[in-house]
């Protein structure tokens, strides 16, 4: 494929061309991934060093105690890992109501009770375990020298850990790891992790061990019941990822795949599905037509997304009814292309997260993801160790139904990396980090560069839309007031506001412009985040 590499958005960046890159949130990561490849290593030993950095350069986002996705491509085929936390062994809608009340809809948002089995950790194990090249221990020497002699503090970091400072400084651990001086970092004030730096040493020591059945997961056990909570280390004992095999959906001579439910990634999927049945390049690129037709199926595939996904055990559809091509097509001749709407789900049974990616000169590229879900999880942080827990625990029902919680069960889950695939060869490893804004920006990314030739950094760029619910939507500032004015016509309810951090989510692509070797790839990082696309 061939990009219009003229930018037309304002932008700080440009594309990087290099045959080894990496491409993060966070210069420091960035840097990091580039030092393993450049000691003899594999974009998977990039990519695992980049992840173990930025839970320390962007604990906002992520932590020790995250979950993580992975798609990797590993030169011949297409992996999947789900490292997604299982619920503790004591959990069930009785033990939430008898502590919360009877009318509790979810799981508690934060503390000890919002968190489910971190599965990051493990995630970096297996992936090194299998496809490394390096000793997982060389892979966490810039996290451990990071974390022990600290970091300057970035611009956009710093003003989403100054708004979630009131909400969160209560909860344990919170202010001894996150507010140094009994407030949030300034910018380019020095912070430092040592905690963090001791819990690094016994993952690197241990190959990760020491996390699920050793001093680390002892140590959450002990702070988990001293401040309410009910994980044990019988239940760190029990975890283990996942390998997945993606679930993919064909769009403009391309594949886009995702990892398969308990994640969303699948909207994105059903949502390219629906407008591959209408003319998008015919219609102009940041027009207003185009614009409320990616709209509409967005919010097409989060009605069927919201009601049917979750484990997969316990959904009453499969990810294939939902992709089926027959119902797409029923799904798409719902949208009309003069007014807004509020769509159901249908029924296909009758037909703040971190986002890194890197590759290398021999063809390995890995899409990878981890988070605490909302802005620094819950807000709880083991001591000892400077494990800072995810809430995702929060993301159940109480409800009967596909998301109920249960011992040992997975919960919904926002964060999902990208791969794409054209005839069974890699094409781009990319992600779009930000809660719900995930799939919304697969689809918006990708409608841009496939259906109007824009180069990865130019796609990157460009403003975006975030539907949230109903009739109501989020744009970014940037795009065209006559846009605005045709999707208000139509009846969309917007509010424009200017959020580079979570509203409109942060993207990181690498795209395959050929042989690595020869020609490389073209990688983009985005401006809403203080990040870095760098190689070699």
């Amino acid at each position: 494929m061939h990009f219009d590499f003229a930018n037309p958005y304002t932008s700080v960046r440009t594309p990087v061309f290099a045959r080894n890159v990496c491409s993060t949130s966070h210069p420091l990561a960035a840097q990091a991934g580039l030092r393993m490849l450049q000691k003899g290593g594999n974009a998977v030993d990039a990519a695992v060093a980049a992840a173990a950095v930025m839970t320390i350069v962007e604990p906002v986002s992520n932590g020790l105690g995250s979950d993580a996705f992975c798609i990797l491509w590993d030169g011949r085929q297409l992996h999947g890992l789900n490292a997604s936390g299982r619920a503790p062994a004591n959990w069930s809608p009785a033990y939430f109501q008898g502590k919360y009340g009877k009318d509790a809809a979810n799981p508690p948002k934060r503390g000890l009770d919002s968190v489910t089995v971190p599965g990051a950790v493990s995630a970096w194990a297996a992936l090194s375990e299998r496809f490394g090249k390096l000793a997982f221990a060389d892979l966490m020497e810039p996290a451990i020298d990071i974390a022990e002699r600290g970091y300057l503090m970035p611009v956009v970091v710093q003003q989403k850990w100054e708004a979630a400072t009131q909400e969160l400084r209560s909860q344990p651990g919170f202010a001894d790891a996150f507010l140094p001086w009994g407030r949030a970092p300034r910018v380019g004030e020095l912070f430092q992790f040592k905690a963090a730096a001791r819990g690094l040493r016994a993952i690197a020591e241990t190959r990760g061990a020491a996390f699920y059945g050793g001093e680390i997961a002892a140590a959450i056990a002990k702070f988990s019941a001293a401040h309410g909570g009910s994980l044990t280390a019988q239940d760190f004992a029990g975890y283990q990822p996942e390998w997945v095999t993606p679930i993919a959906r064909d769009y403009r001579g391309h594949t886009l795949h995702e990892i398969p439910p308990n994640g969303q990634g699948i909207a994105a999927l059903i949502a390219l599905g629906i407008l591959e049945k209408f003319d998008i390049a015919g219609m102009e690129v940041d027009g207003v037509e185009s614009q409320h037709v990616q709209i509409e199926a967005m919010k097409l595939a989060f009605a069927d997304v919201y009601r049917y996904v979750g484990e997969p055990g316990s959904m009453e559809v499969t990810a294939e009814q939902l992709l089926d091509d027959a119902y797409l097509a029923s799904r798409a001749k719902l949208i009309d292309l003069g007014r807004a709407q509020d769509f159901g789900a249908g029924n296909p049974v009758k037909g703040g997260t971190i986002y890194l990616t890197a590759a290398d000169e021999n063809g390995m590229m890995v899409s990878f993801i981890q988070s605490n879900y909302m802005g620094f999880g819950s807000g709880a942080v083991e001591p000892d160790f400077g494990i800072s827990l995810q809430n995702r625990g929060h993301a159940f029902s109480l409800q009967p139904g596909h998301n109920q919680v249960a011992p040992g069960k997975r919960p919904f889950h926002t964060i999902i990396p990208a791969f794409l695939t054209k005839d069974g060869q890699p094409v781009m490893s990319f992600g779009v980090m930000g809660a719900n804004m995930q799939p919304q920006g697969h689809l918006q990314t990708l409608v841009r560069m496939l259906d109007y030739g824009q180069n990865p950094q130019a796609a990157c760029d460009a403003p975006r839309w975030r539907y949230n619910a109903g009739l109501e939507l989020n744009v970014e500032s940037a795009m065209r007031p006559a846009t605005i004015e045709g999707l208000a016509a139509r009846g969309h309810r917007m509010e424009v506001i200017q959020d580079s951090y979570q509203d409109f989510g942060a993207g990181q692509f690498i795209w395959r412009a050929g042989d690595p070797k020869v020609e490389g790839y073209v990688a983009a990082s985005d401006a809403r985040r203080d990040g870095l696309a760098a190689g070699f």
